[in-house]
């Protein structure tokens, strides 16, 4: 049977926690003996290998180089990042304007459109007689009142007469009525 390569971590093993008095061997352990009982728990819970923060952070050498390049990023970042945040401002802007442009342009071709027309006759003897009503003399015009449906036309008002009308009503049943109706509906009404 195989062995399982070790997890990727910078700690050599897993690290168990000592009593306070206790010195670390400097002999290494065993790998079956050390590996094998502690992976096999925490691979069973599903959690990750720890890492040790500290072995991690001295295995970081910085040169002078490395330092003198990181602050350089950093100056050029500071910068640059006012000067990206104008530049993408500004190609908004232009974007808009661009905008403004294309849509003043196609409202100024639809003018000159409708000016062609309007300088064609026939168009403006159509508008005239369309618009205005105009007739050429020896026509006769027949114009049609109320040619709509008659569904479409609204309804007369009744005429409201002058005197009071009071109703025979019972308002006990009907008060009855309305407070069985509704405690029996399915649906209830919601508050404004």
């Amino acid at each position: 049977m195989a062995r399982r390569p070790a997890p990727p971590s910078a700690s050599p093993g897993p690290q168990t926690p000592r009593p306070a008095g206790t010195m670390k061997s400097k002999k290494p352990a065993t790998p079956a003996a050390s590996s094998s009982a502690p992976r096999s728990s925490s691979r069973s819970r599903g959690e990750a290998p720890r890492v040790d923060v500290r072995e991690w952070a001295s295995g970081i050498r910085l040169s002078a180089f490395s330092v003198i390049m990181l602050s350089l990023v950093v100056l050029g970042a500071w910068v640059l990042v006012p000067t990206l945040g104008t530049f993408i401002d500004q190609r908004q802007k232009i974007a808009a304007l661009e905008a403004s442009v294309k849509v003043s342009e196609d409202e100024i071709a639809s003018l000159v459109a409708e000016r062609e027309r309007w300088n064609d006759p026939v168009y403006i003897t159509t508008q005239a007689r369309e618009r205005l009503y105009y007739v050429k003399p020896g026509e006769v015009v027949y114009l049609i009142d109320n040619d709509l449906d008659p569904a479409a036309l609204p309804r007369e008002q009744e005429p409201v007469s002058d005197t009071i009308v009071e109703k025979p009503t019972d308002w006990m049943p009907q008060l009855l009525r309305t407070i069985v109706s509704t405690g029996l509906s399915d649906t209830a009404a919601v508050a404004p």
